[in-house]
């Protein structure tokens, strides 16, 4: 249990003193001492105020050390808790999500236990935000082949989007997918573009929406003139496609 060291942690961390928070718990000051000491624990209906206040998971406040160093915590407005683990030397590692593992981080992105069990990367050059992996599948993306690995940071605020650029985008409706995004921030939802023409763009709600990663990186496994040579081979037969069709329909009229 580590209820009483993250509770203190956690109003140190945001510079606050113990009458400011037991005013908006509407506790006492001595009885909010006393949890962070260990002396007594709070009822499930304070238990629940203490973890909104903070915009964390009861799990979170109780199973975890959170000043441990080892699991790092940011407040996402709109979003949700994002985890990170981090090395010997406090620097932020990234994980590497395997195709494989999508299903499972759909589920558990925020679970600070699962994150830790992801595979580890790091590359040089890379400073400052939080930076996870994607290993990417399908060709809905192409020229950028199935099985690279795009390096992405954290996008914190849909406002911090550029339209047009590319991103890994995690929703209830469409799950984990690698897309060229659009905010349309009037009907409140994001189109994503797919760089294939065989692909036609979706727009998600903007509630949907519980984490967004921009593409900084990639890393890929072929001979880059190779699939340069099949990606302009799939570019002029889908051209010659497209006039033949142009050709039928100015036949038949």
């Amino acid at each position: 249990m580590y209820f009483a060291s993250n509770i203190r942690f956690l109003r140190q961390k945001y510079q606050l003193s113990q009458q400011q928070v037991s005013e908006q718990l509407d506790i006492p000051r001595t009885t909010l001492g006393d949890y962070e000491r260990g002396h007594t624990e709070p009822n499930i209906e304070t238990l629940l105020r203490i973890a909104e206040l903070y915009q964390v998971s009861v799990e979170l406040l109780i199973r975890f050390d959170l000043a441990d160093g080892q699991t790092d915590i940011q407040e996402k407005k709109g979003l949700r808790i994002l985890s990170t683990t981090t090395d010997s030397k406090g620097k932020s590692n990234i994980e590497l999500v395997k195709t494989r593992a999508y299903a499972g981080y759909l589920e558990s992105f925020d679970d600070p236990e699962f994150i830790k069990e992801l595979p580890r990367m790091h590359i040089p050059g890379l400073k400052g935000s939080y930076y996870r992996a994607f290993e990417i599948s399908g060709d809905s993306m192409a020229p950028m082949e199935s099985g690279s690995v795009v390096i992405c940071s954290y996008v914190e605020k849909i406002k911090d989007i550029t339209p047009g650029k590319t991103y890994v985008v995690v929703s209830r409706q469409n799950g984990l997918v690698y897309k060229r995004l659009f905010p349309e921030l009037k009907s409140r939802t994001l189109r994503l573009v797919s760089d294939h023409p065989d692909y036609p763009p979706v727009s998600i709600p903007l509630e949907d929406l519980t984490e967004i990663w921009q593409y900084r990186a990639h890393i890929s496994f072929t001979d880059p003139l190779d699939h340069y040579k099949d990606w302009s081979e799939f570019q002029f037969s889908d051209l010659v496609k497209k006039v033949n069709d142009i050709h039928r329909e100015v036949v038949t009229k």
